[in-house]
């Protein structure tokens, strides 16, 4: 039997000002955990975003190169759904970066800061499409047509990405310092 407590514990938010006019209680967005947080604290967030990145970066070469063995035939459902579960992973990290770049960006005034964030966001977004296309290059079913001067630069493009994702961890890191 589903309860009204049931009810109100799994609602969904919605947009305010629309859930009284329907006759169902009105809940406000849950707090940001990091509204209220020193700086300190939200570079620290996204160091530990980055490492939950890098996690999800292994999950996808795992799961890849299982793939690869798998077959022939491949097990591309089990790939697949690797795939889904990074996309998601990738997903709220992302959100969670953005959230913090609009909060350096508006209510703490930090536009360096919010800059490096940014730029880390852009970069990882690289990474991630020159590793899926490294993935799609190397399927089997493409292993025929393969190029290995193009996969080679490829490779070198994510190295020289992870290069640069460090570089502005380092400079958020640094930067950071200064303005508290």
């Amino acid at each position: 039997m589903i309860t009204s407590k049931a009810v109100e514990d799994s609602a969904v938010p919605s947009v305010p000002g629309t859930a009284g006019a329907a006759g169902v209680p009105e809940r406000e967005e849950p707090a940001w955990p990091w509204k209220d947080a020193p700086i300190r604290a939200l570079v620290q967030r996204i160091h530990q975003l980055q490492a939950e990145r890098a996690q999800a970066f292994r999950r996808l070469e795992e799961g890849h190169l299982q793939y690869l063995r798998s077959g022939p035939p491949h097990d591309f459902p089990r790939y697949r759904s690797t795939v889904h579960e990074v996309t998601q992973a990738f997903a709220a990290a992302s959100r969670e970066v953005l959230a913090v770049e609009a909060e350096l960006a508006g209510p703490r005034g930090q536009p360096l800061l919010a800059s490096h964030v940014r730029s880390l966001q852009q970069l990882e977004q690289t990474r991630l499409a020159t590793v899926a296309l490294l993935q799609l290059m190397g399927a089997p079913e493409l292993t025929e047509q393969e190029n290995t001067l193009e996969m080679h630069q490829l490779k070198m493009k994510v190295i020289k990405t992870m290069e640069a994702i460090s570089e502005v961890l380092q400079d958020l890191r640094f930067d950071a310092e200064s303005a508290e």
